[in-house]
């Protein structure tokens, strides 16, 4: 019992003294540390997980309902819980046979982490602090959530031929309850639109079934709802335990998606829900040309689904239509996969969604409605949420999908969706620039230099104080043995967000990913909304960062290397520096020293040139949590000027990869890239970890068809053809095929159909007015002539008159 003793006599002292994680977390209490490192540097105040909590699961829908329980730490049964999230939404917790202590997470207007606070004496006072990752309810994964069995059924209940009953399902271990209740709940906005009075409204509507048994599925046969309900056509369905009240707030419950609410709309959709549908796209019509226009200030699309899925700081994919899960493109028939802008636009928080096909051209609406199509607010919602058209998920169902049912989907009136939502094309896009760091270390700038760098240190890898980005990396020892280095973190940031690092960690074949010096799992949620930055890692050796200003740093680990490719839209063109290069399309500047003075390419120049890129200590974003990186990197140079790597080791020539590495490496510092081909064995296949999807293209930019005519051909990249012909009874005017040229523009005229006259037209047209001439002057010696053009005899010889 000593042990124990001594502990808790530390912990009175540290008590006694103010040493104390109360209101510290984050940050140190004098003698003691609260900070996320504190545990594996056994510096932590005595009270640390009592204050500083860490819950199961971590992450949830925004929608609420999810039990969440405080793990390393105590309660008593007499603790009356109450939890408290963003400081003004409190939900009732409690605490179980266990006493561990249990919250329920509230419906939050936001996704990404939200701080909470517990009390344990009814709302007195809040002594204990974590956080909470609200999760957009398109990113959950389904295993959370109810699932509407046929969804397509659901959503087209009660137009022609959709019948019949309605089913869900849902996991049983989801609502901790024998019997449970039904419940529908809405969603609206209200105020007008882009004002202060701008509001997000969510509320219960009504029950669908009470005291249901908890066996997981529930099915019925929807009936029109009564008083005024079917004017809410967004919701969801809840599943809660049965002893709560109708509509009760903030209680465990899981929800299904949110989809349009076609089964409980009125008779009158039922009894022509074509009319119904077209009367409600004929108001939307009328709505939208009274709203800005936001069009302007979105980015255009990337060109060519490569470019699309290359583009990872800009672009991420769309989970609603992914090639890499089956294509189920509901609103996008005939593409494959779809891509969203990450960022929303900056005035009007507006979104950017691009589709392709299977031959990888971007899908155009004037060709198809199932084409790439802008978004008045975005999917994913924009910090700083909590307003319209700011919420996940909610204001984008409001303006953009709801009103596709109603033109497109519920009735055949694409023309005015399509007239408020054109494709943006892709004329004006243009490519990122990428720069790689690889194997032990090789360097690959933005310009295309290619060299070579052991030196064992931290260092800048990309600075751009115009846009106030940082991205810093540390190089270590590859083995006792071998006087190499090789990189084994990065860590960055933008403005004042979140300092996002990403290492190498001894043991499994993993990455470790920091925010701010703790460490995130992604066990649960492979996409996290952070403050500044957005994290997406869908399996443990892959992490991408993305920055607001379309920088994006892709990490990839491949045995024992780790490599990282920086990708920068051109935007940062002529305002970066360090040891990936100025991105100015001239190569010969980009290695320069802070005195801007370039070197020339040799083993001591480089070493000049990195060791001039070395960070200051007071400006290092990295984390330093064990005694060896305090020793090695925190506390000492940043630049080890004791270690000497071996510029030159032989190479073994019946190697089978020697030939590949000397075809890759040549030009400037083909020693120094082959050295590090000899020293890992992963490195040809990192070599290729570059951008090379991120090849400019030329775009002429969409060709509609001639009024009364046709085309043939939805590809207007370089080298593309489009071929037009017209309907019967018409002739065209311009070129019939047209070709995209190199410098963007299309070859040849514009096609027209033009109405082609038939001679017996031309006859009746031209005969009348002579017929009337002779009548009124009732010349007999005209009577008996016949005008020339009208002698059949002369058809074959001479055209008819025009």
């Amino acid at each position: 019992h000593k042990p124990a003793l001594l502990f808790l006599c530390l912990k009175n002292i540290y008590l006694l003294t103010g040493q104390s994680c109360e209101g510290n977390c984050g940050g140190s209490a004098g003698l003691c540390s609260c900070l996320p490192t504190c545990e594996s540097l056994k510096d932590c105040c005595a009270d640390y997980r009592d204050h500083c909590l860490e819950i199961q699961p971590y992450s949830g829908t925004m929608f609420g309902g999810t039990d969440f329980v405080v793990l390393h730490t105590t309660f008593s049964k007499s603790d009356d819980i109450i939890c408290r999230f963003n400081s003004d939404t409190n939900t009732v917790g409690y605490v179980d046979g266990s006493n561990r202590g249990h919250c329920i997470s509230p419906l939050l207007y936001e996704s990404g982490w939200v701080p909470f606070t517990i009390s344990t004496n009814n709302g007195t006072t809040f002594t204990r602090a974590g956080r909470w990752l609200s999760v957009h309810t398109g990113k959950l994964d389904s295993r959370l959530k109810a699932v509407l069995v046929n969804a397509t059924k659901w959503q087209y209940y009660g137009t022609p031929g959709v019948t019949g009953s309605l089913e869900m399902t849902w996991s049983t271990s989801m609502v901790n309850a024998d019997k449970v209740n039904i419940e529908l709940w809405g969603y609206r906005e209200t105020g007008k639109s882009y004002s202060n009075d701008w509001e997000a409204e969510w509320k219960y509507l009504y029950t669908l079934a009470k005291d249901h048994s908890n066996t997981g599925s529930f099915s019925f046969v929807p009936q029109p709802a009564q008083n005024g309900f079917s004017a809410w056509e967004l919701g969801m369905l809840r599943i809660s335990s049965s002893v709560y009240p109708d509509g009760m707030w903030n209680v465990e419950a899981t929800w299904t998606e949110d989809h349009a609410l076609a089964w409980h709309l009125d008779e009158k959709f039922r009894k022509d829900s074509a009319a119904w549908a077209k009367e409600k796209c004929l108001a939307w019509d009328k709505y939208e040309t009274q709203l800005p226009n936001f069009l302007q200030e979105i980015i255009d699309c990337p060109c060519t689904l490569a470019q699309a899925r290359a583009d990872t700081g800009r672009y991420h994919t769309d989970y609603g239509c992914d090639i890499e899960k089956g294509s189920v493109c509901t609103y996008h028939p005939g593409s494959v996969h779809c891509v969203r802008a990450i960022q929303a636009s900056p005035m009007y928080a507006a979104g950017q969604q691009c589709c392709y096909d299977s031959n990888g051209d971007q899908v155009l609406t004037g060709d198809s409605i199932g084409g790439s199509t802008p978004d008045r607010a975005h999917d994913w919602g924009s910090p700083p949420y909590e307003r319209p058209p700011r919420i996940p998920g909610q204001s984008h169902w409001l303006y953009d999908v709801l009103s596709f049912y109603y033109c497109c989907l519920w009735s055949d009136n694409c023309s005015y969706y399509f007239k408020h939502r054109p494709s943006s094309g892709c004329q004006k896009y243009q490519t990122p620039r990428s720069a790689v760091v690889f194997g032990d270390p090789h360097f690959l700038t933005f310009d295309g230099i290619s060299y070579s760098f052991n030196g064992k240190g931290e260092y800048t890898l990309v600075s751009s104080t115009a846009r106030n980005l940082t991205i810093q990396g540390r190089t270590e020892p590859v083995t006792d043995t071998i006087k190499a280095t090789k990189m084994t973190a990065v860590a960055m940031k933008e403005e004042s967000s979140d300092v996002i690092e990403v290492r190498m960690v001894s043991g499994p074949n993993r990455l470790e990913v920091l925010q701010n010096q703790e460490t995130l799992s992604f066990t649960e949620q492979s996409w996290m909304d952070l403050h500044g930055v957005f994290v997406f890692s869908p399996v443990s050796t892959n992490v991408t960062v993305m920055f607001p200003s379309g920088a994006g740093v892709e990490v990839r680990l491949r045995g024992d290397n780790m490599a990282t490719t920086v990708l920068l839209p051109a935007q940062f063109t002529g305002i970066t520096l360090g040891l990936m290069g100025r991105m100015n399309g001239h190569a010969p500047d980009d290695l320069t020293l802070n005195n801007g003075h370039n070197v020339i390419y040799c083993p001591l120049n480089v070493v000049l040139f990195c060791l001039a890129g070395s960070i200051s200590p007071n400006s290092s974003l990295f984390t330093y949590d064990t005694t060896y990186l305090e020793n090695e990197y925190k506390n000492a140079p940043k630049h080890d000027v004791t270690f000497f790597p071996d510029f030159y080791i032989t190479e073994n020539a019946s190697d089978p990869l020697l030939n590949q590495a000397i075809q890759i490496c040549s030009g400037e510092g083909a020693q120094f890239c082959r050295l590090d081909r000899i020293t890992s064995s992963a490195w040809v296949s990192l070599c290729v970890s570059d951008c090379t999807d991120c090849i400019s293209v030329v775009s002429c930019g969409y060709l509609a068809p001639p009024s009364n005519g046709m085309k043939n051909g939805t590809a207007y990249l370089q080298g593309s053809r489009v071929v037009f012909s017209c309907e019967e009874d018409y002739s065209l005017k311009g070129s019939s095929e047209r070709v995209c040229q190199p410098d963007g523009q299309w070859s040849g005229q514009d096609a027209a159909c033009t109405k082609s006259i038939r001679y017996s037209d031309r006859i009746t047209a031209d005969a009348a007015p002579i017929r009337l001439s002779i009548s009124r002057s009732i010349r007999p010696s005209l009577v008996n002539k016949t005008p020339r053009y009208l002698n059949s005899s002369t058809w074959g010889k001479d055209s008819p008159p025009t």
